[in-house]
C-alpha cells in the first residue's frame, strides 16, 4: 500500500475527485502543451452529470484560462470508457490540435493517464490486509503506530501534525462562518449555529453530541464552500475525522501528537479500504467516501481510548457495515445536500461503533471481508446510485425541481 501522504492530500473543494484531480490533470497538461493557445475539455461520466455543481469547469477553466478554454459535458459515455470520472484534454494552436490526452480521476484527488504507467510512489506497506498487518505487530510487538513509522519514518509525524492543523482550521473557520453556501440551492449554514446551542443544552451527553455534529458541519461547509480541506479520504467527506478527533483532544487535553498518531491508525484503513475496495463516490456511492471516513474515525477513536489492535479492527468494521449500501445522489450534483449532514452521520456512527467495540462487542465479519463486501456492492450499484445526480434524493420530485431552477438561474 501506498504512503499516508498519498491519502491525506490539502486542497480546495468542493471535490477530491471533482476539483482536485481534474485540476492536477489540466496542470499536467499544460506542462505538455505550453505552446498551445486554447484548449477543449470534454468531461464524460460523473464529470459530465455533476461537475458544474462540483466545479469542475470552473477549476478547469482557471488552470487552462477562462477565456480560451472549452468544456463540453458529454451526453453519451463512449463505450470504452475506462472509469466513470474520465476527461478528454485537447489542445490547439489555430486550427491545428497538438495534443490529446485522456485522465481517469479515480478518486481522492489521484489522477490516471490512459496508456501511461501509472505515476504513483512505490509501496510503503508491504502488507495489503488488516490480517495480515496483525499478525506482523504481533510477531514484531509493536502497536499499529509504531508500526506506521516503522514504515513511513519517524518524519510522518510532523506531516500527520500538518494535516492536523489544517482540519482543525477547517473546522474553526466553519465554526465563525454564517450565510448561504454558494451552490445555488439556498442552504443556510448550520455548524456556527448548532455550536453556540451547545452551551443551553443541560444533559452533558447530548451537548457533547452536539459538538461532534458541529464539528463536522463545520468541516463540511467548508468544503462545499470551495474553502481548503484535508482529504480523509476524500473532501466530500473531510467532515467525519476532524470533527471527531477535536471533540476528543478538547475534552481530554490531548496533544497534537496523539491526535497524529490517530491519524496514523485511521489512514492505515483508509489505505486498505483504497486498495481493496474503493474510496470513490463514483465508483462505489457514499458509503466509499463516507462509510470510509467513518471507519477511519471509529478506528482512530479506538486507539486514542487505549483499544488495542482486534478491538480498532471490530469498530472499523462496525463502522462500515453500518453504512453499507450508502448511496451517492448528490441533489443538483452539488456537494451540499445531503452530502453536508451525511458527514454528520458518519461522524455520529463511528462514536457508536467506537464505543460498542470498547465494549466488548465484536464484529461478527473480519474487517478485510467488511471491506472487500463494501467493494462488491459498490460495483454492482446501479450508475444512478454512484454520483451522476440521476438517483436517489436528487430524483425525487424536489430534486428534479431544484435542479431546473438551478439550471434556469445559471442561464440568465
Amino acid at each position: 500500500m501506498k504512503s499516508l501522504r498519498d491519502l491525506y492530500k490539502i486542497g480546495k473543494g468542493p471535490s477530491s475527485s471533482h476539483t482536485i484531480g481534474p485540476e492536477r490533470a489540466a496542470r499536467k497538461f499544460l506542462e505538455r502543451a505550453p505552446e498551445a493557445d486554447r484548449f477543449t475539455v470534454i468531461l464524460y461520466g460523473s464529470l459530465s452529470k455533476t461537475g458544474i455543481g462540483h466545479g469542475t469547469d470552473r477549476v478547469l477553466k482557471e488552470t487552462l484560462g477562462p477565456d480560451r478554454t472549452e468544456i463540453v459535458f458529454s451526453a453519451e459515455d463512449p463505450a470504452d470508457l475506462p472509469h466513470p470520472n474520465t476527461m478528454d484534454f485537447i489542445a490547439y494552436k489555430g486550427e491545428t490540435e497538438l495534443l490529446r490526452m485522456r485522465v481517469m480521476s479515480v478518486g481522492g484527488g489521484d489522477i490516471v493517464i490512459e496508456g501511461e504507467p501509472e505515476a504513483e510512489a512505490d509501496d510503503v506497506y508491504p502488507e495489503s490486509s488488516f490480517a495480515e498487518i496483525t499478525q506482523f505487530c504481533r510477531w514484531r510487538y509493536i502497536t499499529l503506530p509504531e508500526y506506521v513509522e516503522l514504515n513511513e519514518g519517524p518524519e510522518i509525524w510532523d506531516f500527520l501534525k500538518t494535516i492536523w492543523n489544517t482540519m482543525r482550521k477547517e473546522i474553526q473557520d466553519g465554526l465563525s462562518a454564517t450565510g448561504i453556501l454558494p451552490g445555488g440551492l439556498n442552504v443556510s449554514r448550520k455548524a456556527k449555529l448548532l455550536y453556540e446551542r451547545t452551551h443551553l443544552l443541560d444533559i452533558p451527553q447530548v451537548r457533547e453530541l452536539q459538538l461532534v455534529c458541529a464539528y463536522a458541519f463545520a468541516a463540511a461547509e467548508q468544503n462545499a464552500d470551495n474553502g481548503t480541506v484535508v482529504t480523509a479520504p476524500t473532501c466530500g467527506s473531510c467532515g467525519v475525522l476532524p470533527a471527531v478527533l477535536l471533540y476528543m483532544q478538547n475534552k481530554y487535553s490531548l496533544s497534537d501528537d496523539k491526535i497524529a498518531r490517530a491519524l496514523g491508525v485511521a489512514g492505515i484503513f483508509g489505505n486498505l479500504i483504497k486498495h481493496n475496495a474503493s474510496i470513490s463516490g463514483a465508483e462505489c456511492g457514499c458509503q466509499a467516501e463516507i462509510g470510509t471516513a467513518s471507519a477511519m474515525a471509529a478506528g482512530a477513536l479506538v486507539a486514542l481510548r487505549g483499544g488495542e489492535g482486534e478491538q480498532i479492527g471490530h469498530a472499523v468494521a462496525m463502522a462500515l457495515k453500518n453504512l453499507m449500501g450508502l448511496v451517492c445522489d448528490p441533489v443538483a450534483g452539488l456537494v451540499e445536500v445531503p452530502c453536508v449532514k451525511r458527514n454528520v452521520i458518519g461522524a455520529v456512527n463511528a462514536v457508536s461503533a467506537a464505543d460498542m467495540a470498547l465494549a466488548g462487542i465484536e464484529s461478527r465479519i473480519p474487517v478485510d471481508e467488511v471491506i472487500d463486501a463494501m467493494g462488491e456492492v459498490g460495483r454492482r450499484m446501479p450508475v444512478e446510485f454512484r454520483e451522476t445526480a440521476l438517483g436517489g434524493l436528487a430524483a425525487t420530485p424536489t430534486g428534479e425541481r431544484l435542479k431546473r431552477e438551478l439550471t434556469a438561474k445559471r442561464e440568465k
